[in-house]
Formats: structure tokens, C-alpha cells, sequence
């Protein structure tokens, strides 16, 4: 293809606008039409842009020249406009969570596979070199033993009407953990409240077990006093803290742990390891640009993305288990 790929947005709110920004940027993609149903959102990406706008989604997918899609809508909204861009013959990228259910997700996958077009869905964190840099430490054994992880992702607003914290904040961390630790959770429990709305929970405390009695939580949140983006994962011999918000050190290896140590009685004894605190250099490039970079790299060579289908359909299936746990009052459900 030595043309650009041409692209159509739909949904230019909260996230849209980042999406453009990135589109327009990319040598190898055209950002050729923007719709929205808010009309004076679609000044901005008709001025900075040029894009044609339309205040219905179905126009875009009406242009034949349009190679690919990005959806960045409300969340129960992402199925039926993927499924309709899918069967117009469009690439598509979905934001998260890709649907809000794992049968619309598998539609979606087969519809896909059936057009043979990309579907990719916007885990942007596994677009994210810290994140990377996680995953490496934990197949290279740096951290030891691996017990166990706990993310906080809360700040105050942003409040959502139509999902909870649950569907709204969590699969970002959901689709973390998955990653860097190379499985599914076995089974999950959640508890959340809700206190702005009636039957949507701003908050939300998310208990998962994984493969090699791996423990994770996660703590969601949008009434919360400061911004927090922070994960820490704890090792045998090492321990790590993810801090999405501090530009300079986003991860800081700390050499501590327990371990057991042989007495003279022949009794295991626990010693406590404390030792230096390293930063790693990390070359940080915006994991929003690395995602969709990676999405029209897939459109224009035929490539699998990183984030596919299946890759969505997992998150999707901790999500709904989690939505059942909250249902039975943080019941333990099997995934």
C-alpha cells in the first residue's frame, strides 16, 4: 500500500480527541472523517484536521474509500457500531471494553475472521513500555517467587451514568495483569457501592486469583480525593512499584524480600533482604501512539495485533465474572 490508510473516528469526547491526534500524526494514515452526535464537537478536528464530520456514524461507514475504523463511544454502544463497520468491510479498533458481553465479543471475533479484517481493541497499557519492562522482570525471574499484585486506579471524576467502575476503570488493570502474567485469573470476587447513582458502583475492590497462587486487587474509583495510576507487584527477592502518573521514575525495582534461611535447630527462620532501589531506564514513547501505530501497521501488512479479538474477549470474560461477583454480594466466581 503506498497510499495512507484512511480512517474514520467515531466518538470525538473524552478519548476521541487523542485518537485523532495520534491518526493525523502517523506518515502511514489519513484521519479522513470524524462523527459525533454533539455538533459542536466536531469543530476542533475539522479545523486542526481538515476531516469531514458527521453528526451520524453510519455515514462514515458508507464511504468505500474508508480502509479502517476507530470507535471510541460509550461503552454499550461499541458492539453495534464494530459489528456494523465489521460488515461494511472496515478494519476496526474498539475501544475498551470491546463489548459488554462475551458473546458480543465472540460476534464480533467471527465476524472478523469471517471479513477477514483486524479487530483490535484499545488496551492501551499493553502498549506501554513500563508495562513491557514489567512483563520481562516476571518471565526473567527477576522478582523471584511472584505472591502478589495490587493496582489503585481512582481519582475524583469523570463520573459515569450509563457502566460502573467496574466496566468503566478496571479493564485497564485487568488487561495488565493478564499480560504480564501470561494467563487468566482462575476466579474472581468483587465488592463495590454506589453513591451517586442508583445501581451503578463508583467504586469498586476487585479480588483475583491466579495460576501459582498468584493473589491480584484492584482498587477502582472515581470518588476518590488525588489522581492515583499505581501498581505493585511483590517477589521473593524483589519488588516492583508502577507509577503511571510519575513521569520520571514510572518504575522502581526495590531489592527486598523474604526468604527462609536454615538455623541450627533445623527450623526454617525468615530473613528480611533490603537492599538498593534501582530505576530503569525506560525509553518512553506515548502508548497511545504506539497503539495505533501498531493498529495500522496490522491494517497495512495483514499482521495479528498485539491486542486482538481474543485479546478483548479475555478481559471481557474477568469483566462479566466480576459483574456476577458484585451481583452475589463479592461471591467467589469461577472464570
Amino acid at each position: 500500500m503506498n497510499e495512507p490508510t484512511r480512517i474514520g473516528l467515531v466518538g470525538y469526547g473524552y478519548w476521541g480527541p487523542n485518537l485523532a491526534r495520534n491518526f493525523h500524526a502517523l506518515p502511514d494514515a489519513h484521519l479522513v472523517a470524524v462523527a459525533d452526535v454533539d455538533a459542536k464537537r466536531l469543530d476542533e478536528p475539522a479545523r486542526l484536521y481538515h476531516a469531514r464530520t458527521y453528526a451520524d456514524y453510519r455515514d462514515i461507514l458508507a464511504d468505500p474509500t474508508l480502509d479502517a475504523v476507530a470507535v471510541s463511544t460509550p461503552a454499550r454502544t461499541h458492539f453495534e457500531i464494530a459489528r456494523a463497520a465489521l460488515e461494511r468491510g472496515k478494519h476496526v479498533l474498539v475501544e475498551k471494553p470491546l463489548a459488554m458481553s462475551s458473546d458480543e465479543a465472540r460476534r464480533l471475533i467471527a465476524l472478523a475472521e469471517q471479513k477477514q479484517r483486524v479487530l483490535m481493541v484499545g488496551h492501551t497499557f499493553e502498549h506501554n513500555p513500563a508495562v513491557w519492562k514489567i512483563r520481562e522482570l516476571i518471565e526473567q525471574r527477576e522478582l523471584g517467587d511472584l505472591y502478589y499484585i495490587y493496582a489503585n486506579r481512582v481519582n475524583l471524576g469523570r463520573v459515569q451514568r450509563d457502566i460502573n467502575a467496574l466496566w468503566s476503570i478496571a479493564p485497564h488493570d485487568i488487561s495488565i495483569l493478564i499480560y504480564v502474567l501470561g494467563a487468566l485469573p482462575l476466579d474472581v470476587s468483587a465488592r463495590g457501592a454506589t453513591y451517586l447513582s442508583e445501581n451503578v458502583e463508583d467504586v469498586v475492590f476487585v479480588t483475583l486469583t491466579f495460576p501459582n497462587h498468584v493473589l491480584a486487587h484492584i482498587h477502582a474509583s472515581w470518588l476518590d480525593p488525588s489522581k492515583v495510576r499505581q501498581m505493585t507487584v511483590v517477589g521473593s527477592e524483589k519488588m516492583i512499584v508502577y507509577d503511571d502518573v510519575d513521569a520520571e521514575a514510572r518504575l522502581r525495582i526495590y531489592d527486598k524480600g523474604v526468604y527462609k534461611h536454615g538455623s541450627a535447630y533445623g527450623e526454617s527462620q525468615l530473613k528480611i533482604h533490603s537492599g538498593d532501589i534501582f530505576i530503569p531506564k525506560i525509553d518512553m514513547t506515548e502508548p497511545l501512539r504506539n497503539e495505533c501505530a501498531h493498529f495500522v501497521e496490522c491494517v497495512r501488512e495483514g499482521k495479528r495485533p498485539r491486542t486482538d479479538g481474543e485479546n478483548g474477549l479475555r478481559v471481557v470474560r474477568v469483566l462479566e465474572a466480576a459483574q456476577e461477583s458484585l451481583a452475589k454480594n463479592g461471591a467467589t466466581i469461577t472464570i
